[in-house]
């Protein structure tokens, strides 16, 4: 590829890599579900997880215009990469105007309360849906992807309904395809599946730990959030995290393509997933206070698997400590995947 097609010149090399990375560790891994043995049916499973969180990842930068020079280009490889990740339901636009709301209001915009939700739900389907997460089945994640596809149908906003003849398009061609897959082998869909989830649960405990913003849902996607406090620079600093995979070895964190360093994200929006790592060091040096190795994470992902599914607070973060993150509790359905 020519660097010109690429946003910035150093930008060929790594990013040839991760497309080729994303496409092509699909390719093998999909190929490998199929497979005689258990042993390669277990590193076609992974590979094909880690692919899509790849692709997911790279959805993330082609929102922010960070890959190629052309926005028309963003676009067509966001589309792609969504198809990968099974976020096709929703267009690619749509997934990116819910994330440019997050880092303009400095808050977690949504327009689906999945806490209102459940507390308006069956006692039975809250019921479900808790016993589910409580065995870290990402079911909020769920709701909120099958929520996309019914949008559509089910409200009268002419710009969501718009969406009728895409999502009918995008049921009827996955449909076909797994009915494909199922002919040849039912074992290959369920690993499929399995890869899916293992890229949404990923996906949902990095984002759980990056924020903690407050929350509000809006019925439209242009309604405002309260200005009941000064959203500026620093309370968007002092409530973002950077919960990199590992301090000890940094080179860990490019199989999420840098994305934990996400207070230099958030600092510089427009700055490249390959050069994260450096920005965060040349404006935080070493340890900043805002750093949280996932490692310190673990023991909360846990103990509040069910308290983050209905609390509407995040939790807390204590100045220092090995425990100071035991108290945040972490966010759910903020996944830049959902256009809701």
């Amino acid at each position: 590829m020519s660097a010109s097609l690429y946003r910035y010149a150093d930008g060929q090399l790594p990013n040839s890599l991760a497309l080729a990375y994303a496409f092509g560790g699909y390719a093998a891994g999909f190929t490998l579900l199929f497979a005689d043995h258990w042993a390669l049916n277990a590193i076609g499973t992974l590979l094909l997880g880690h692919a899509m969180i790849v692709a997911a990842y790279l959805i993330h930068e082609f929102a922010h215009g960070t890959i190629f020079a052309k926005p028309a280009h963003n676009t067509w490889a966001g589309e792609a990469c969504s198809w990968l990740c099974g976020s096709c339901y929703a267009g690619f636009q749509d997934l990116r105007r819910k994330h440019m709301r997050h880092h303009v209001d400095r808050a977690d915009v949504i327009t689906f309360d999945t806490k209102a939700f459940l507390a308006r739900s069956p006692r039975w389907v809250r019921g479900l849906v808790l016993a589910a997460e409580w065995a870290y089945v990402p079911a909020i994640e769920l709701v909120m992807h099958y929520y996309v596809i019914l949008l559509p149908f089910i409200t009268d906003n002419p710009r969501h309904r718009a969406n009728r003849r895409r999502v009918a398009l995008t049921l009827l061609v996955r449909g076909v395809l797994f009915g494909l897959v199922a002919a040849v082998s039912l074992k290959a869909l369920l690993l499929y599946f399995v890869a899916w989830t293992l890229m949404i649960i990923v996906l949902r405990f990095t984002d759980a730990y990056q924020h903690t913003y407050d929350a509000f849902a809006v019925l439209e996607d242009g309604g405002k959030i309260p200005a009941d406090k000064n959203r500026d620079r620093t309370y968007e600093q002092m409530n973002t995290y950077s919960n990199v995979v590992s301090v000890r070895w940094p080179a860990l964190d490019l199989l999420l393509l840098n994305f934990a360093y996400h207070n230099a994200h958030h600092e510089k929006p427009v700055a490249p997933w390959y050069r994260l790592r450096k920005l965060h060091h040349e404006l935080y040096g070493e340890g900043y206070n805002q750093v949280l190795p996932m490692h310190l994470l673990f023991k909360s992902f846990h103990q509040h698997r069910l308290r983050r599914v209905v609390d509407d607070h995040y939790g807390e973060v204590a100045p220092e400590g090995k425990d100071r993150a035991d108290g945040f509790y972490g966010a759910v359905g903020v996944s830049f995947l959902t256009a809701v």
